[in-house]
């Protein structure tokens, strides 16, 4: 600075300085939400740095080698996948029946008023603005379910995203009460009570004194059999699986169950009202835990198992970054809650005992009341809690990174290759849009099928790639 004023020199300096900062926080950014899985992002950060040269024909040298590395690329491929999935499969469920057969929905009933079911509500009134009706046992419960639905939508009148009479509209169509009789004219009732069997049973079989024998009643089942919840009931066609994704507003994902006895007008009736909802849809048959939770389920199991045979915490969880998921599996478990996963994961070993296994470690950190495994310090920085490690019983056969992720991808190739014998979907690609819109993994990994046959994993487990040479890669010269 001379005389007051900031020199030549000084605004170079300092313009020099704020470019460092601004391509250090963006590689900091891709780092974090890719860990390197993902070339393209890596490559515009590479080329924005290259960029502060300010010479333009070397940048549009750059660009254009740059483009031609990753148009030849499988990843590259594998995203334009994706983005297929996403924009025409996703549009057209595969098995979904004739539409015309949809019955039209004028009011919704919903079981429960936690916040699952608060969510659900919103949903549909926000989408289908016919009146929602919730039910619970208890007026407290009731009033609270409803007055989420009301602040949530004064939230969104002060954002300006519905104008006054509009949130007053919206607001006038949810009501709550104690009797099930106020479904009597409800044309879709779902259920988002305690995940029980004999408790949806229960619920079902009191729904059906009070509504038409045409009403569908959807449950919001994670994991538990739809035709043994439509078991006992007079009229099991109309039942189907409507199992949303938390959180509802954002995961766009609804995997539609049919049950054996499900009608298609029923399974139709269902599929319409999750075009409504703005929901993409696919079609899964009635096996335990479905598509997503079953997949994440048995991927949790193996890195559970090696963390119970030795493996740190840290070691194990960090082991899968390569793939760039959107978060790590204990974290996951997290976020989703111990004892969710664990009542998931013992239906499945319920199911399938020769490939589910329960963590005794996972049983005894649920019953001591532990929420997570990790903790943050004042500065963001992440331990594993020294009280679960204490409460953990590991063995002495511990993991390589390396080693874990093998058994992790291992497994959950041959879960895919056993669903698909099943026919839990119609085709691999219903695994791979399930998992990139119920679960947010990578776009341009193509969800989980073309990773695994690029790895090679595909391979070595089933002895075959679940997808056809350039469907998600490039062709074969």
């Amino acid at each position: 600075m001379v005389n007051g004023e900031v020199t030549p020199a000084r605004r170079e300096i300092d313009r020099g300085q704020a470019w460092d900062a601004a391509i250090a926080r963006a590689k900091s950014i891709v780092d974090g939400r890719t860990h390197g899985a993902s070339p393209g992002a890596t490559k515009a950060v590479e080329l924005l740095e290259l960029a502060r040269e300010n010479d333009l024909d070397r940048g549009y040298a750059a660009e254009t080698d740059g483009l031609a590395e990753l148009l030849m690329s499988d990843v590259l491929r594998a995203g334009l996948y994706s983005f297929n999935l996403v924009n025409k499969r996703a549009k057209r469920p595969a098995g979904a029946p004739d539409k015309s057969l949809a019955r039209k929905v004028n009011k919704v009933g919903i079981v429960g008023a936690g916040l699952m079911a608060s969510q659900l509500a919103l949903l549909f009134v926000r989408r289908l603005k016919v009146p929602v009706v919730l039910t619970d046992v208890d007026q407290e419960r009731v009033d609270k379910g409803v007055g989420y639905v009301h602040a949530e939508i004064d939230k969104l009148l002060s954002k300006k995203r519905v104008s006054p009479d509009g949130a007053n509209r919206l607001k006038a169509l949810v009501s709550g009460s104690l009797d099930k009789a106020a479904f009597s004219d409800a044309d879709f009732v779902i259920e988002a009570v305690f995940e029980e069997l004999g408790v949806k049973q229960q619920v079902f079989a009191e729904l059906e004194q009070h509504v038409s024998p045409e009403a569908i009643l959807a449950t919001n089942t994670s994991s538990l059999s739809i035709t043994a919840m439509a078991s006992k009931l007079r009229h099991p066609e109309r039942v189907v699986g409507f199992h949303f994704f938390n959180p509802v507003a954002v995961l766009p994902l609804l995997e539609i169950v049919r049950g054996e006895q499900t009608d298609d007008a029923s399974l139709a009736t269902a599929f319409a009202v999750g075009k409504q909802l703005k929901k993409s849809s696919v079609l899964v048959k009635d096996a335990s835990a479905f598509v997503v939770n079953r997949l994440l389920l048995r991927f949790l199991g193996e890195v559970l198992v090696t963390v119970d045979e030795g493996t740190p915490f840290d070691v194990a969880d960090k082991a899968l970054e390569p793939l760039g998921l959107p978060m790590t599996p204990l974290t996951l478990m997290q976020l989703v809650g111990p004892a969710i996963a664990l009542h998931v994961g013992e239906t499945l070993h319920e199911a399938f005992p020769d490939r589910f296994t329960v963590s005794e470690n996972l049983a005894k950190f649920v019953k001591a009341g532990k929420k997570g495994v990790w903790i943050w310090d004042a500065q963001g920085n992440q331990s594993a809690d020294p009280e679960v490690v204490e409460l953990w019983t590991q063995g002495d056969k511990p993991s390589t990174s390396e080693q874990v992720r093998d058994r992790a991808l291992s497994a959950i190739a041959e879960e895919i290759r056993i669903m698909l014998d099943e026919g839990v979907v119609a085709e691999a690609q219903d695994i791979d849009l399930c998992l990139i819109l119920g679960a947010g993994w990578p776009f341009w990994n193509g969800g989980i099928t073309p990773y695994l046959d690029r790895t090679g994993v595909s391979e070595r487990v089933n002895g075959k790639p679940f997808l056809a040479p350039g469907v998600a890669s490039v062709p074969a010269s």
